[in-house]
């Protein structure tokens, strides 16, 4: 575990501008994105912890937009690639073409880079695609690398992908196994907006351009970020507060109380060691983005529902009932407030950047 003194001096400085540069960042983003605020906060989130995100939301909500835009801010290069049913493994990672030297007259192999090799990637509708292709790209995701032809060709950090997924059709796609699911950090629903937001939406988008975005921070700064919240201390009691949440979402480990019932009754499968990881290193970056030098039990219980609703396999006890893993995660979040009420997590560091 991190200790307070190894987040110090330099690292206090850098975070303080972790957290001027958020509010930059949805300051500038503000100028094209209407609402969205809480997407926008886990997005910057999974990418100041190098995980990836599932977005799912129906058509026309600016998801590709809010992608494209929070590129720009960042000073990252942005591809899109529109998944459908003919698309081959090679059409994302690359191929190897043969090239004549045509001074000597040798061929050799020559490596084309596919749109994976980038920073950020918009996996467009990632459920048309067939499995080999899918299986493609998380390999690319987890390994930051790709292989073609026996030789390994890195991917350039930061690599930061965003896969969506669209709830309202099914037919003819190939929905993500629950194993290669668990390779994303969040799920994150994209929702209508609000009756105000959508007459801001219209009155904008109707009159001219979009305005120019402006670049807040580069591509070495946000590698560098990236490695200081990790050093971000988490205090014990906060690691058990989020241990317990992703066990209590286990049936055979879900022991007593009203929502271990609930699970024990409805969940077939819950979230494994890779759950706590996410809501650990998701907590440090959202402290260090609200300018704080500690975890606490808050940030575990803001990144509950996009961490864990996508680990949980529910019954048909949960659809009859009406339990979605939203709510079966609220339950185990009052049950834990209930059983262990002193769990601040305030104990790791006293100081508060900027107080």
């Amino acid at each position: 575990m991190t200790n307070a003194d190894d987040v110090v001096g330099g690292d206090v400085e850098r975070l303080a501008r972790l957290r001027d540069a958020y509010q930059r960042i949805r300051d500038e983003l503000s100028k094209v994105i209407v609402g969205q605020h809480e997407v926008i906060d886990q997005l910057l989130i999974a990418l100041f912890s190098r995980g990836h995100v599932i977005l799912e939301g129906v058509p026309g909500l600016a998801k590709t937009l809010m992608i494209s835009s929070l590129s720009r801010c960042l000073g990252l290069r942005f591809h899109r690639i529109q998944f459908t049913p003919d698309l081959m493994p090679s059409d994302i990672t690359g191929t190897e073409v043969i090239q004549e030297d045509r001074a000597t007259g040798e061929r050799s192999f020559r490596f084309l880079a596919g749109p994976v090799f980038t920073h950020v990637l918009l996996a467009d509708e990632i459920n048309r695609t067939p499995p080999k292709t899918q299986a493609a790209l998380l390999e690319a995701m987890q390994e930051t690398q790709v292989s073609v032809g026996g030789v390994r060709h890195v991917i350039e950090p930061p690599f930061f992908v965003l896969a969506t997924q669209n709830p309202i059709e099914q037919e003819g796609t190939y929905p993500l196994p629950e194993a290669q699911q668990d390779r994303f950090m969040f799920k994150v629903f994209v929702d209508y907006p609000g009756y105000d937001d959508e007459y801001a939406i219209a009155e904008r988008t109707t009159v001219g351009p979009l305005p120019e975005l402006a670049e807040v921070l580069r591509r070495e700064e946000i590698i560098e970020l990236q490695e200081i919240v990790r050093r971000i201390p988490v205090a014990p009691s906060v690691v058990h507060y989020a241990l317990r949440l992703v066990r209590g979402t286990r049936p055979d480990e879900a022991n007593s109380g009203t929502a271990a019932e609930l699970v024990n009754r409805m969940v077939t499968f819950g979230a494994g060691p890779r759950a706590v990881q996410f809501l650990l290193v998701g907590g440090k970056a959202r402290a260090a983005m609200h300018g704080r030098m500690h975890v606490a039990t808050e940030d575990i219980r803001a990144l509950a529902r996009p961490v864990l609703r996508h680990r949980l396999v529910t019954n048909y006890a949960a659809e009859a009932e009406g339990y979605d893993p939203d709510r079966l995660v609220e339950s185990l979040l009052a049950e834990l407030e209930r059983n262990a009420p002193d769990e601040d997590g305030h104990g790791a560091v006293a100081e508060v950047l900027g107080s």
